[in-house]
């Protein structure tokens, strides 16, 4: 009977050291912007990771920048067949983030977002189409504040390689779009504050 005893308390014993053990980090990044290393599959938005930058003219005398974040959506990519490939994305408009609280609570109100009626900002792919120096060019309809219209992203692949948090692949894109607010029905400030935005993305996703 003492064996076994003596066995489960080392055992127990043990189990704080084995739980505090630092986690084997790489001695380099898994991802590298190879398009070979691109896997075809079925990915998920890495949320976490995922931002969406968006940038104005302020009175012409400077830029402002703010931050939407906790996109989710789905990625099917296809490397050998551009065209195949399908991007859906959904990004809450409450999560939007300045430099400004009270700027903040203004985005929110029925002057800009209005996200009691609006809550959420989608995009859903149409067409991929290749383009030059490492740009891929997506089409898609662009829902914000009840409006729906084509817009086109100019796309590049920023890296891809093995997962560090699931068991699958991981990629990530650098993402450009333009466009006018008020086309969407945002012209709160115009032209004071600039009708034209420009979104920087980082996109992430895992494979799932």
């Amino acid at each position: 009977m003492r064996r076994p005893l003596l066995v489960a308390a080392l055992l127990i014993a043990a189990l704080p050291a084995a739980a505090q053990a630092p986690m084997k980090l790489p001695s380099t990044p898994p991802g590298a912007p190879d398009p070979a290393r691109l896997v075809a599959g079925h990915y998920a938005i890495e949320p976490a990771h995922t931002q969406v930058m968006f940038t104005l003219d302020h009175l012409g005398l400077s830029l402002f920048r703010g931050f939407f974040s906790e996109a989710s959506g789905t990625l099917d990519l296809d490397p050998k067949t551009l065209s195949a490939t399908k991007l859906s994305v959904s990004i809450p408009i409450d999560s939007v983030y300045t430099t400004s609280r009270k700027l903040n609570e203004e985005l929110l109100s029925p002057q800009f977002f209005d996200v009691q009626h609006w809550p959420n900002a989608t995009f859903t792919s149409t067409d991929v189409i290749p383009g030059t120096d490492g740009w891929v060019f997506v089409n898609g309809d662009l829902s914000l504040h009840g409006q729906t219209r084509p817009v086109q992203m100019r796309v590049r692949l920023h890296g891809a390689g093995k997962s560090m948090m699931g068991k699958g692949q991981a990629v990530g894109f650098d993402a450009r779009l333009s466009l006018n607010r008020s086309e969407f029905g945002i012209g709160g400030g115009v032209p004071l504050v600039s009708d034209q935005v420009q979104l920087s993305i980082a996109a992430a996703f895992e494979q799932s």
